[in-house]
């Protein structure tokens, strides 16, 4: 089993030899360029996303072809356009490899097998999807209650390699402000 994928399982899951086996069956490993479209908006999500290293991002497109980023993904942390993946239909998101990557991918199909097959996957899985649920609700209502400076200092204390690893204007996008602002919130710091 891939020591990323075992990591991620540790404490989550308990697994026999034969399951371990089933699950490292449904998983395949891609390596990805920086800037790498892995969903393009239109296109059905049809994997899940481990990330062994580097980092995805999750974004949507305007017709004015601005980008407002959903989520991003680093080391350890698994997603996709879920609404896609879960739904099977075309996404309006688009999933994009932001630096050279090293991915595990895991088919709608395979992820239905592990949910079947593999006691405590799909409550594994639940508590995974209701953490990204809380926290995609809890950055809406930072957007709506909070100025641009404390979501800056909330993001550089829960988790400063966003603003360490990606470019300004992703993090900006990602806070919901300007460029100049970040770079005004950056140079206060």
């Amino acid at each position: 089993m891939h020591p990323a994928l075992r990591k991620y399982l540790d404490g989550k899951i308990i697994i026999t030899p034969e399951q371990e086996q089933l699950v490292n069956s449904c998983f395949q490993l891609k390596f990805t360029q920086r800037h790498e479209i892995l969903v393009p908006k239109g296109s059905i999500a049809k994997h899940l996303y481990l990330v062994v290293k580097g980092c995805l991002r999750v974004f949507l497109t305007g017709e004015d072809g601005s980008e407002s980023t959903r989520f991003l993904l680093f080391e350890g942390q698994m997603g996709t356009a879920f609404p896609s993946f879960i739904l099977n239909q075309p996404s309006v998101a688009t999933v994009e490899s932001l630096e050279p990557s090293e991915l595990l991918l895991l088919s709608y199909p395979d992820q239905q097998i592990l949910l079947r097959e593999v006691p405590g996957w799909e409550t594994m899985y639940r508590v995974s999807l209701e953490r990204n649920y809380i926290a995609s609700i809890q950055r809406i209502e930072s957007f709506i209650t909070l100025n641009a400076k404390a979501r800056y200092d909330i993001l550089m204390q829960n988790h400063p390699e966003i603003i360490k690893r990606l470019p300004s204007k992703i993090v900006a996008d990602y806070l919901g402000i300007s460029q100049e602002t970040l770079s005004r919130l950056k140079t206060k710091k």
